[in-house]
């Protein structure tokens, strides 16, 4: 399996992993991953992972080909169309290799496979990854996660938020700038949780300077009290605070699709990219979607007029999410822990 990055994109490949190990249990499974993301699963069973720093330039190039020079498999899954991707895979030997449809690739994917999944119109991605297995003769469906945490990273979720909450988790950032939301608006939400729903605010993320800066802001505008863990998990902690959570408020993100494997609910905020390609698996109709809009006053065009998968990031675009509409979506997934 050749899948590098992202953390969302990663998380989407755990069912295709479940499935051929429910399938196939002697079967040699190594994946080709990236450094970030090998962190966040290095849990998996019965997986070897090789793991590629994309950052790493030339030497790093080389250590994948020396790793790869004496090896030689039966099948290439080769489930990332970016060009990066595409020329690392002629170091790996495999005279079947199955990559991505024709309407989702690019970089010249196709001419770095020997056979493709079947096209299907207006897929979610966790349904065009088990595509993979489909082909080989698989029945993938449902899709099982199952991340891995271990008992350490329980005991310091427990440890940073004792007591049974119930917690709303705010991870404001996505990787992409343009896919965030104010800090205005995640404040005017997190006072609201607190006092409609007297939701613990959490705020989440990783050490980056934006995470910070974003989380201390939004801290600073709020009346209401919040804790901030910006910075403080590993990833594996993470899942831990996820798992704990009542219901994650973010943008698209890792993160967003961490959680909906964990079935945390999540408030997904869509304008840049379309809920129906890329929001969380388990929390669609919990998202706050204004691609459509955005594609009319971005690209004079439908949504459906678009490349599936196009992403609309404009300044501007996460504007189109009014904290009403967010406040709504909330109210809609405290009911649905209240059912259960």
């Amino acid at each position: 399996m050749l899948r590098l990055s992202a953390l969302g994109d990663a998380t989407h490949t755990v069912p295709v992993v479940r499935a051929l190990r429910k399938a196939w249990p002697d079967t040699q499974l190594t994946w080709i991953i990236g450094k970030l993301e090998q962190r966040l699963l290095a849990g998996l069973p019965d997986v070897e992972f090789i793991v590629y720093d994309k950052r790493g330039g030339r030497p790093a190039r080389q250590a994948l080909k020396e790793a790869l020079r004496e090896r030689r498999f039966d099948l290439l899954l080769h489930m990332q169309v970016a060009l990066r991707a595409n020329l690392l895979s002629r170091l790996i030997k495999a005279p079947i290799r199955l990559g991505w449809d024709r309407g989702r690739s690019r970089d010249g994917h196709r001419w770095f496979s020997t056979h493709q999944v079947r096209e299907v119109p207006f897929q979610h991605q966790v349904q065009g990854f088990l595509e993979f297995p489909r082909a080989l003769g698989l029945d993938p469906d449902p899709p099982q996660w199952d991340l891995p945490i271990t008992s350490a990273d329980h005991d310091w979720a427990r440890d940073k938020l004792p007591g049974e909450g119930p917690f709303l988790m705010i991870s404001p950032c996505s990787s992409h700038r343009l896919r965030n939301w104010s800090v205005a608006g995640y404040a005017a939400v997190a006072d609201h949780a607190a006092r409609q729903h007297g939701l613990r605010v959490v705020l989440m993320g990783g050490p980056s300077d934006l995470e910070r800066e974003t989380a201390a802001a939004i801290q600073q505008s709020m009346r209401e009290s919040a804790l901030n863990l910006v910075g403080q998990d590993t990833l594996t902690q993470s899942l831990a605070l996820l798992q704990r959570a009542s219901v994650l408020l973010t943008p698209d993100s890792g993160p967003a699709h961490m959680a909906s494997a964990l079935n945390t609910p999540v408030v997904g905020l869509h304008a840049a990219t379309w809920s129906r390609r890329s929001g969380p698996y388990h929390s669609l109709d919990l998202c706050v979607d204004r691609y459509a809009e955005a594609a009319r006053r971005f690209r004079g065009k439908e949504p459906e007029q678009l490349r599936w998968g196009h992403r609309i990031e404009e300044p501007g675009v996460m504007d189109l999410i009014t904290v009403e509409a967010v406040q709504e979506r909330l109210a809609a997934a405290m009911a649905r822990s209240d059912r259960g």
